[in-house]
């Protein structure tokens, strides 16, 4: 007898599993819960396995490929340890990660979505709500960056990926909802690039995919505050010179913050993926954080949240306007002093 419970014999296997594998009873006897060896929950396992719809007649079960590959991403242990783990072939778990780390990419387009325009209010007053101010109905989105150490590449452009942090690390630029949940990732640029420039060569901006005009995304200080071609609001740099910048920088920070707590479940989940180097080529790197990103939010969708650690707030240096962009200065300016003025009192009594 086989590991796989009577409702998976439908599924014809060329290749069975030792019925003694520990990891692999957990899931399909259903006799504890995932979350320790898979980091998802069985809810969150089985939206992935429905999502990537892989239909084999021959190989091992799909659902068991899904499993190595989610064991893998969670431990971070070698092809080695995960071959042990599951008792199947090296070669075979390293053809299986990559083969599944591409799936999940794929769903990127499917799992990670803009608001729809009917949703634009919606989105608006759950920011509101979150900055404690009327004026951040427009508000639909809060950007932000982070580093993922990987080990240090291999060949002549190795500098580019050493960060002013002093690791290597591949850059991750995403924009998530009120809720957490990632609307647009863009992942790839080496550690050595500013946060400006991975900004302003990402399709978000070069294609000016959003927010929509009339509404605004939040960013900290290493974005530029601009309202053209895509608008984005930033604090006041520090030190503020009066009581009004000072005030609008508070509800920002309230508002904006959302996006730290998104990196924070997200890393928190792959303690092993985003607080060591990775030990993976450079050049796959980019789907393994893809891969944790559209998971997060496959999680997220069926309740399956982790509480994040602390994030790091590092804005790095000032950033400076380019020659296509216009300036958000004012837009900020007439927020801040809406925010400020006595009568918002009464406006903003229900986000308090």
């Amino acid at each position: 007898m086989n590991i796989y419970s009577s409702k998976f014999q439908h599924q014809r296997q060329i290749v069975k599993v030792n019925p003694s594998v520990p990891v692999l009873q957990i899931y399909f006897e259903e006799i504890m819960d995932t979350k320790t060896d898979f980091r998802l929950s069985r809810d969150a396992i089985s939206m992935l396995v429905r999502l990537l719809g892989i239909k084999k007649r021959h190989g091992w079960n799909p659902v068991v490929e899904v499993l190595v590959f989610l064991y893998w991403l969670g431990h971070g242990a070698s092809y080695s340890v995960v071959s042990r783990v599951f008792s199947i072939p090296k070669t075979s778990v390293f053809r299986i990660v990559h083969s599944i780390a591409l799936k999940v990419v794929a769903l990127r387009t499917k799992c990670i979505q803009f608001p729809k325009p009917q949703d634009f209010h919606k989105v608006g007053e759950e920011f509101a709500k979150l900055a404690h101010s009327h004026f951040f109905k427009k508000c639909v989105g809060a950007i932000d960056g982070c580093h993922v150490r990987i080990k240090k590449p291999v060949g002549p452009d190795a500098q580019d990926y050493f960060n002013r942090k002093l690791f290597y690390s591949v850059q991750l630029q995403a924009i998530c909802d009120s809720n957490g949940i990632f609307l647009d990732t863009f992942v790839g640029y080496p550690g050595s690039v500013h946060d400006t420039r991975v900004l302003k060569n990402s399709p978000v901006y070069t294609e000016a995919l959003y927010p929509p005009a009339g509404y605004f995304i939040l960013g900290d200080g290493g974005y530029p505050c601009i309202e053209h071609p895509i608008c984005i609001i930033t604090p006041f740099k520090e030190p503020v010179r009066d009581p009004i910048e000072g005030r609008f920088n508070a509800h920002v920070s309230k508002a904006r913050c959302v996006i730290e707590r998104a990196f924070g479940m997200m890393k928190t989940r792959w303690r092993s993926i985003f607080f060591k180097a990775l030990e993976v080529d450079s050049h796959f790197v980019p789907d393994i954080i893809t891969s944790c990103t559209v998971l997060h939010n496959i999680c997220l969708g069926v309740g399956d949240v982790e509480d994040p650690e602390p994030a790091e707030n590092d804005v790095g240096p000032f950033p400076q306007m380019g020659p296509g962009d216009l300036s958000g200065a004012a837009l900020r300016n007439t927020l801040a002093r809406q925010i400020s003025a006595p009568r918002t009192q009464l406006h903003d009594h229900n986000y308090l």
